[in-house]
């Protein structure tokens, strides 16, 4: 069912809610840098009546080494009482690569767990302004080589793997599926879930506008929104990236080609920043010959579904489930 728009492009249902997200977010932009960060690293997860309860769930931990010696956390989510090898569901969370944590993405994450049946690891990436590109890509490639290197211990199927992510979480996601399709080891990754995903440094949105032959013009159009606006933007990015970032890693929707990648979900936000960059990249994808599902959330901001009470967060959590199990299904080993 379409939503309700006022006057001014936005769902009715958010309408009450403006004022209060607006004051939120000025507030915690407000904040000196320790107290921000930690803000946003103790934000209670953002979960609708209906999400499946933790006691549904076993939760895990792992501490697992990266390439440069380091370690990174895994939280990992299993359906509790279900047993047998299970598919896996590979979450990069949301947050700008600069802050964000396992919660971020924490309801989807249980949605998927319990409703499809599947193992959730939610992976703890290394995050700027200290570990900048391509820190967050190398460790999300050796956070999936862990997996399958133990997949035994998780009791998971490395063939039946998704990506996932949202927003900064989504670019990941993407910049992974390319890395491993250019090296080669692609194989056992069947989807993408691409939330909201940031995909193209907003310097280089004129390019890619030429590229593409299509308007990038929401960076401005929602310049001042709710949540993230274009100077916030901008300050994540500056943390990620030393310039202007064209690498495909970084902006995965400059690269070369989208040819041979895994089926995607594509959801956008229609008052977001970043709207028009996932709808380029759903576009460049389907025109590469990938099987995309693209959903559009008319009147709402990035990051919506942390609004719990609107009835497009929970058509959002269930086109995820819907996906997830359909891809699953095609793949011809659902269970």
């Amino acid at each position: 069912m379409a939503a309700t728009l006022s006057s001014d492009g936005y769902d009715l249902e958010f309408e009450p809610l403006r004022d209060a997200a607006k004051e939120s977010f000025k507030q915690l932009w407000s904040l000196p840098h320790d107290q921000f960060m930690e803000a946003w690293a103790s934000s209670p997860a953002a979960l609708t009546e209906d999400t499946p309860k933790i006691e549904e769930i076993d939760v895990s931990h792992e501490l697992i080494p990266v390439r440069d010696g380091e370690k990174i956390e895994l939280q990992v989510y299993r359906p509790k009482g279900v047993q047998g090898v299970l598919p896996l569901y590979l979450v990069f969370h949301g947050g700008g690569w600069v802050v964000g944590s396992h919660s971020v993405e924490e309801a989807t994450n249980r949605f998927v767990c319990v409703k499809n049946k599947v193992v959730v690891v939610s992976v703890d990436y290394r995050m700027a302004p200290k570990y900048k590109f391509p820190y967050a890509v190398n460790d999300a490639f050796d956070a999936l080589k862990w997996c399958r290197d133990n997949a035994s211990k998780l009791s998971i199927d490395t063939q039946r793997t998704i990506l996932a992510g949202g927003s900064a979480g989504s670019n990941i996601a993407t910049a992974l599926a390319l890395k491993l399709r250019d090296e080669n080891l692609l194989s056992g990754v069947i989807g993408q879930m691409l939330n909201i995903p940031a995909t193209c440094h907003p310097d280089l949105a004129d390019q890619a506008a030429k590229r593409y032959n299509r308007k990038m013009t929401s960076f401005e159009e929602n310049k001042d929104g709710y949540v993230v606006t274009k100077d916030q933007m901008y300050w994540f990015w500056n943390h990620y990236t030393t310039k202007a970032e064209s690498h495909p890693y970084a902006s995965p929707l400059l690269a070369e080609s989208h040819a041979n990648l895994p089926p995607a979900l594509v959801q956008v936000s229609e008052r977001d920043t970043l709207r028009d960059e996932g709808l380029a990249y759903a576009a460049a994808l389907k025109a590469a010959g990938v099987p995309v599902k693209l959903n559009t959330y008319p009147g709402l901001p990035h990051a919506f579904y942390m609004f719990t009470e609107l009835k497009q967060t929970a058509r959002y959590h269930a086109a995820v489930v819907e996906w997830v199990g359909e891809l699953l299904e095609n793949s011809g080993k659902a269970n």
